[in-house]
């Protein structure tokens, strides 16, 4: 028996080459569903997934509302004033009672991040509202702060924070 190896490829070197491209395309084709099958939903990712925000838009004095695991966050940029008058506020004699640094990120004194539901029955206040040049909820009447805590009306307790950090200087993370 003799074996004859030859330069060129032939007939047949051609349909191995040939068979064997197909099964590969067709065993990648068969493996996608059950690869991409293993990614959470685009409803999940967007149920729960952390987001980030641009803070460069939002001049002094100014919020924007986001939103986050369908919760409405409000971003205020505070002024000079509202910071001082929230750092005055006599901690003790809140109902809920929080110094504005536990509320607010150090070195970020200017931007509060709150959730916008009030805790008294889950209505959407209104911003840069009220008495206390802060948040007023048009539903019963409650009246937070500038630093979103809760200072006259029915509600029990303070406007929430979000989980949040600073990606950087005018960027953050919330989630």
């Amino acid at each position: 028996m003799t074996t004859e190896a030859s330069a060129e490829p032939t007939r047949r070197d051609f349909l191995y080459i040939a068979t064997g491209a197909v099964a590969g395309v067709g065993a990648i084709a068969a493996a996608w569903p059950f690869v991409t099958q293993m990614n959470p939903d685009a409803s999940t990712i967007a149920a729960g997934a952390p987001i980030e925000v641009d803070l460069t838009p939002v001049a002094e004095g100014q919020d924007i509302k986001v939103f986050w695991r369908g919760k409405p966050i409000y971003i205020l940029n505070r002024t000079k004033k509202q910071i001082e008058e929230a750092k005055s506020v006599d901690v003790s004699s809140l109902p809920d009672p929080q110094t504005d640094a536990a509320r607010t990120k150090e070195g970020h004194e200017q931007w509060l991040v709150v959730v916008g539901i009030c805790t008294h029955l889950g209505c959407i206040p209104m911003a840069y509202a009220g008495n206390y040049d802060g948040f007023f909820c048009p539903c019963h009447g409650s009246q937070y702060d500038s630093s979103g805590r809760i200072r006259q009306g029915p509600a029990p307790a303070n406007l929430p924070v979000p989980p949040y950090t600073f990606v950087s200087d005018t960027k953050i993370q919330i989630g």
